[in-house]
């Protein structure tokens, strides 16, 4: 199993930056996948990015251009950079992870979450 922790969150105004980490430990000997999803309150879970082992990289249509997703294997770790912050990103945003050569964007196919990291993007 691989445990997952998110930090680097905060409150920022709008057309700010943002740098979020996720640290992984336990079972990270095995290659895999890792994305970020968020959650508004009363909404979905919904996918943000997500890069593979190898990094290639899968975004939202509603951060491209914004948001890079990439990834250090050496220190187990993936980072999420958001810059020109908009208010309707402003979420709890979770990483996940998932063993293999694939990276999805469905949340479902992810069995390791995060405890969340809030975001919040003032107007």
């Amino acid at each position: 199993q691989v445990q997952l922790v998110e930090s680097g969150g905060g409150l920022v105004q709008t057309g700010g930056s943002l740098r979020l980490s996720c640290a992984a430990s336990g079972r990270t000997d095995s290659r895999y996948a890792m994305g970020w999803f968020r959650q508004a309150p009363g909404k979905e879970r919904r996918f943000v990015a997500s890069i593979n082992w190898s990094r290639s990289t899968y975004y939202a249509d509603s951060v491209k251009g914004r948001f890079t997703i990439s990834r250090d294997n050496a220190k187990n770790t993936v980072y999420l950079q958001m810059n020109s912050l908009k208010p309707e990103d402003t979420a709890v945003y979770y990483c996940a992870a998932e063993y293999g050569l694939s990276a999805w964007t469905q949340a479902e196919r992810y069995d390791y979450w995060g405890q969340g990291t809030q975001v919040t993007v003032s107007s």
